[in-house]
């Protein structure tokens, strides 16, 4: 017998009708029946009528799930279907290639202000405190410090303090640097007008000042007399004398200044003070340490040492006579003189210390020793300098030491009529 392969309907049927179990005829599909009868089937008839529809049979016991059959073909796409429940976040993905990066985007618009957010609720209410059993306050521990507050306004000034003790004498200072030079003085006020009690002709010589004589009684005044006849006009008198000179601004001007390079000059000789501060037309000799008076006139000197080591004793002289003289013993400090004399044109002044013990003057570079002069004002407007050359000194001359005499300030000439000085007759 030929077998039936497996899972067709004649096998299926078979394996109900070979069971060892006796299946009832109810339990076997009715094609198992018909399947059963084809052994003894006889030739096949005509086709019957259409039989009555039998009644819904009862549902039968599920049936073994079948065999999955071939795909079908792919259906026309449904309607899309409503939303689905939201999914279960997955597992992170592998991490993507970084792309380019993109364009500029454009500025977007300034967004609205947020609105206000609403105040705090207020704290709950602090325990109420406990009433100590005496009236006496007690004082708390410290509280942590707070934070520090604004700054406040600034105070009024307090009141001055109590004068406190007088302190100690401090230590002596160091030496300071001398003064600079002073200004030129302003020019003084014209003198009075002189008398000349002279007639015209040839200027005499000038004779010797009379004695005052006694003032005389005042006489009784006369009676008044009548006024006369007005009487014809007199001729044009004569030309008067010549008036005293009026203020004039000189043409010649003479001023220097200088400083000691050497200290501890020697003695018998000028002081040379050959560092030039200032020295118009040359009037000052900074190789001798002479100054020359260019014209008739005052003159103003001063000097400003400094003193060390040794005691210093300094004159200024006019024409080898001591004008001033200046000691100073200390050790260490300053000293300074100033003077104004008369000059004749060429006469000379210089300074000049005693001897070798006594010429402590000195200079360095923090302190300086300077002499300086100038001219106040000649006797005359006029110049006097071409009248003549300058005399020529010996080089042989000896300087020494002489203590001053009663005055060695000459007199300044008389001025007469005509704006001379008697030097230049």
């Amino acid at each position: 017998m030929t077998e039936l392969p497996a899972g067709s309907p004649e096998a299926f049927c078979q394996m109900l009708l070979q069971s060892t179990d006796p299946v009832s005829p109810d339990d076997i599909p009715w094609f198992c029946l018909c399947t059963h009868c084809q052994s003894t089937q006889g030739p096949k008839g005509d086709r019957g009528d259409r039989g009555l529809p039998g009644s819904p049979g009862s549902p039968g016991r599920r049936g073994l799930t079948g065999f999955r059959g071939n795909p079908g073909f792919v259906g026309r796409p449904g309607i899309k279907g409503q939303k689905g429940d939201e999914g279960e976040k997955g597992q992170h993905g592998l991490q993507g290639l970084v792309g380019r990066k993109g364009d500029r985007g454009y500025k977007g618009d300034k967004g609205d202000q947020g609105l206000a957010g609403h105040p705090g609720d207020h704290g709950p209410k602090g325990d109420d405190g406990v009433c100590p059993d005496t009236c006496e306050s007690s004082d708390g521990p410290q509280g942590p410090p707070g934070l520090p507050g604004p700054a406040g306004t600034r105070g009024l000034p307090g009141t001055p303090g109590v004068l406190g003790p007088k302190g100690n004498k401090g230590d002596v200072g160091n030496l300071g640097p001398p003064g600079a030079p002073g200004l030129m003085g302003d020019k003084g006020d014209l003198g009075p007008q002189g008398e000349c009690n002279c007639t015209d002709g040839v200027d005499g010589s000038p004779g010797h000042k009379g004695e005052m004589g006694d003032k005389g009684e005042q006489g009784e005044g006369g009676a008044e007399g009548k006024f006369g006849q007005q009487g014809n006009q007199g001729d044009r008198g004569h030309i008067g004398m010549m008036g005293p000179p009026g203020p004039c601004m000189p043409s010649i001007q003479s001023a220097f200044s200088a400083g000691l390079m050497s200290s501890y000059p020697p003695p018998n000789t000028p002081v040379v003070f050959s560092h030039i501060i200032y020295n118009v037309y040359d009037n000052y000799n900074p190789l001798t340490g002479i100054f020359t008076a260019p014209v008739n006139g005052t003159y103003v000197f001063s000097y400003h040492l400094t003193v060390h080591e040794r005691v210093l004793k300094v004159g200024l002289f006019h024409e080898f006579r001591a004008v001033i003289i200046t000691t100073d013993p200390k050790r260490l400090g300053t000293t300074s003189h100033s003077v104004v004399i008369h000059l004749a044109i060429w006469e000379r002044v210089w300074l000049q210390v005693k001897d070798q013990a006594t010429n402590g003057m000195y200079a360095g570079p923090e302190t300086s020793s300077t002499f300086s002069g100038f001219l106040l004002h000649p006797d005359t407007c006029d110049v006097g300098l071409s009248r003549g050359l300058m005399p020529l000194f010996s080089d042989d001359e000896v300087y020494l030491w002489k203590e001053m005499s009663e005055t060695s300030t000459a007199s300044p000439p008389t001025i007469t009529a005509g704006g001379g000085s008697d030097d230049d007759q």
